[in-house]
C-alpha cells in the first residue's frame, strides 16, 4: 500500500509557478529557522523569508527553489505555497546567489515605499480605533 503523498503548489502573485504531485517531504525556511513537512504533519501556517524551498517527490528526487518572502500553509495533503517571487534551479549556490542578489537587496525606494506604507496603514487602524470608541 502506498503512503499518502502531499501535492504542492507554488503560488506567484500573477501565476502558479509550479504544481508538484507525490511530494514526500518540503523544507522552508522561516524567521524562526528551517521548517519540515512530511505527509501526516498537523494543519499549519508559517511565515516563510527569503531562501530555499526543498521538496522531493520520487519521479524527480530532490528539487530546490529560491523563494522570496511569503506563506506556507498545508491543509490535509495540501501544502499552499505562496510567494512574491521564485527561481526554480539544480545549483544550491547560484539559487543561494539570487537570494542574497534579488530577495534581500531591497533598494532604497523600496525601503522608503515600504515605510510609507507602514506610516498610512498604522494611522488608518489609529483613527479607525478612534472612530469605533466614539
Amino acid at each position: 500500500m502506498k503512503p499518502e503523498l502531499m501535492n504542492l503548489k507554488i503560488l506567484l502573485p500573477f501565476r502558479i509557478f509550479a504544481e508538484k504531485k507525490d511530494v514526500s517531504r518540503v523544507v522552508a525556511e522561516t524567521p524562526s529557522g528551517s521548517f519540515g513537512l512530511l505527509p501526516h504533519r498537523l494543519d499549519c501556517v508559517a511565515a516563510l523569508e527569503p531562501g530555499i524551498l526543498i521538496y522531493e517527490n520520487e519521479s524527480e528526487g530532490e528539487l530546490y527553489v529560491a523563494v522570496d518572502e511569503g506563506f506556507l500553509i498545508k491543509t490535509g495533503q495540501d501544502v499552499l505555497v505562496s510567494v512574491r517571487n521564485a527561481i526554480a534551479g539544480t545549483d544550491l549556490r547560484q539559487l543561494r546567489e539570487a537570494v542574497e542578489q534579488e530577495f534581500l537587496a531591497m533598494d532604497e525606494y523600496e525601503q522608503n515605499m515600504r515605510s510609507a506604507m507602514a506610516k498610512l496603514e498604522s494611522g488608518f487602524i489609529r483613527r479607525f480605533v478612534e472612530f469605533h470608541h466614539d
